[in-house]
Formats: structure tokens, C-alpha cells, sequence
């Protein structure tokens, strides 16, 4: 039985200063985003689906999520994760 984690969750998980912005893109995003960059959604990254920021977003297995991370040599990183089980 699979437990409700945003109801045991007491603290925001994105306000930390740590964890990097987290967004689910829409299926046009993704489409566009895969003829940008001329690839299918299983050459990405994974994440699971119970990784506490795509259970946060409620995304599903299918799903691409956007990252976007601080660095000190490039500024901003933005990465794409695609939803695994």
C-alpha cells in the first residue's frame, strides 16, 4: 500500500536554497523539445517517479521535467529529466 507522502510531507521541499527548480513541461514543451534536440524522451536522463521533487510536481512515468540549476562557471544550467517507474 502506497503511502500519501505530500500529507506526511511538513516543510517545503523547493524552499530550500540546495534543491533546484523543478517544473513539469506540458506535452508540447516536450514534443518541441524533442525536435530541438532531435531525440526520444528514453535518450534523457531518468528520475523516478518516487523522487521526492517529481512526487512533489505529481509527475507520472512519461512525464519531462525541466531543472534549472545555479553554477558558478555557467551561471544557469538547465537539464531535462524524464519519469521513470
Amino acid at each position: 500500500m502506497k503511502k500519501d507522502v505530500e500529507k506526511e510531507r511538513t516543510y517545503d521541499l523547493f524552499a530550500h536554497q540546495l534543491v533546484p527548480k523543478h517544473e513539469l513541461l506540458s506535452k508540447k514543451d516536450a514534443e518541441e523539445l524533442m525536435h530541438t534536440f532531435h531525440i526520444r524522451p528514453h535518450q534523457l536522463p531518468y528520475i523516478k517517479t518516487n523522487d521526492p521533487a517529481a512526487e512533489s510536481l505529481g509527475a507520472k512515468m512519461g512525464d519531462i521535467l525541466r531543472i534549472t540549476r545555479r553554477s558558478a562557471t555557467a551561471g544557469q544550467v538547465v537539464v531535462y529529466r524524464y519519469v521513470v517507474d
